[in-house]
């Protein structure tokens, strides 16, 4: 699904609750899906104006979990150690996102080069 508004931002928070809903996450697991999900949507189209992002289940073993990647082509993250941080913001926020994204998901992967933009890369397990 594009990213390139805070609509989609809006839209990509609720299909990743409706699809972790379906893996029968509980409503505290939905809300933590949905609050990681909506804090990269969101630094997508605040830092880079536009990408994408990807929803969708897998499985590893007897295991089933939600997989989400975001993608953009935006400007890149100039100190991604910095950047992953808790306080640490270049827009007046709160500086949570990328930290804060991490801690709630079961994996968290980053990639950035500047000029080139961003790649994240999350999962959620079932319990």
């Amino acid at each position: 699904m594009p990213l390139s508004s805070d609509i989609d931002v809006l839209k990509a928070r609720q299909c990743g609750k409706e699809l972790a809903a379906s893996l029968r996450f509980s409503t505290s697991e939905l809300t933590i899906i949905a609050t990681a999900i909506s804090e990269i949507a969101r630094n997508t189209v605040l830092y880079a104006k536009d990408g994408w992002m990807e929803l969708r289940v897998i499985q590893k073993g007897n295991r089933r979990g939600l997989l989400v990647i975001a993608e953009d082509g935006g400007p890149g993250i100039t100190d991604l150690s910095l950047a992953m941080q808790d306080g640490y913001t270049t827009s007046r926020g709160l500086g949570i996102g990328l930290p804060g994204a991490k801690r709630l998901m079961d994996e968290f992967e980053i990639a950035s080069e500047v000029g080139k933009g961003t790649t994240i890369i999350m999962k959620k397990w079932e319990r």
